[in-house]
């Protein structure tokens, strides 16, 4: 019986993201889970979800990607990822130009945005960090 790709995706998310922690020294891997949840219903984007930062933040790569999933899943995966001194107004241009890249872009910031998690920082990081997501929720919605 063949894999869904969604379980595929979180499979290889699980794998690449042992051992890494979030920003409040949680699991890493407990973020695309979250991700993923907020784009429940639709396969691709909840494999795209448990992608999302593999490429950028892990040793796996975007060919490794398509060899597995479906072009829809690494175009969003490939957008999502940022380029070494990419600008961000063309990172977030890239994002907004592929629609299944924004979406996954923006429950990834809703996540990043929680009180919940937020209040886990110290003061000064959750400032920053607030006033960043409020900058890229912006930049992304811009027009729509």
């Amino acid at each position: 019986m063949r894999r869904s790709i969604a379980v595929l995706a979180e499979e290889i998310a699980a794998a690449a993201h042992r051992g890494q922690v979030d920003k409040a020294g949680q699991p890493y891997l407990t973020h695309p889970a979250r991700v993923a949840a907020r784009v429940a219903g639709d396969e691709n984007a909840v494999a795209a979800a448990w992608l999302h930062d593999v490429v950028e933040d892990t040793a796996v790569t975007l060919v490794d990607l398509e060899e597995s999933f479906p072009a829809e899943v690494t175009t969003a995966v490939d957008a999502l990822t940022r380029r070494p001194d990419e600008a961000p107004a063309d990172y977030y241009a890239r994002v907004r130009a592929v629609p299944l890249a924004l979406t996954i872009k923006l429950a990834d910031l809703a996540d990043n945005s929680d009180p919940q998690r937020l209040a886990r920082l110290d003061a000064a990081t959750r400032d920053r960090l607030i006033a960043k997501y409020a900058r890229a929720r912006a930049e992304l919605t811009a027009g729509v």
